[in-house]
């Protein structure tokens, strides 16, 4: 994506910005959220998985990235100088590759926060189902490309599949 992610640039520009990349790839976003104290983020339509998974991904095969047959495709925008909750979930493992911006991210395998480590575009981290991680936004908007691997084939994971263990905004 070729975008302006400068701090000055605000929400709805920024968002507008990232919806028309998403169109011009021929990706169909099936929810859009800009809600969040964040940021927000877009779901592209589970039919397309593999497809994001080849543009965003192309270092990873398919086989690999598929622990059941659903993978959640998302695009992740963080605010400046804004955190995600520090967080954990049941029934998905997450990959995500910086996109545009650069961003903190914190993993850890216990309730301890780990360091936090800067990533840059096209730098790339996954989390295993279970494993703590925040991210944060830094100077400037951050995009990451987010694919959930669902690790339950009976009972997906879904938005209500976050155990947050600190949280900015109070949720």
């Amino acid at each position: 994506m070729n975008l302006n992610t400068s701090n000055l640039i605000d929400k709805k520009v920024i968002f507008e910005q990232i919806e028309a990349e998403l169109k011009k790839e021929n990706f169909t976003v099936v929810k859009k959220d800009e809600t969040r104290p964040w940021g927000g983020f877009f779901v592209i339509d589970e039919d397309q998985a593999a497809v994001f998974a080849a543009k965003y991904f192309p270092h990873l095969e398919m086989d690999i990235i598929k622990i059941t047959n659903k993978l959640s495709p998302k695009i992740l925008v963080v605010a400046p100088n804004k955190r995600l909750s520090w967080q954990y979930h049941f029934r998905r493992a997450e990959i995500w590759k910086i996109v545009a911006g650069i961003v903190g991210v914190k993993t850890s395998p216990t309730d301890e926060e780990g360091e936090i480590q800067q990533l840059t575009p096209e730098d790339f981290i996954q989390m295993d189902k279970g494993e703590r991680h925040r991210l944060i936004g830094l100077d400037s908007w951050g995009i990451v490309a987010e694919i959930w691997q669902h690790t339950d084939s009976e009972n997906p994971s879904d938005e209500e599949d976050i155990v947050r263990l600190q949280d900015d905004f109070g949720r």
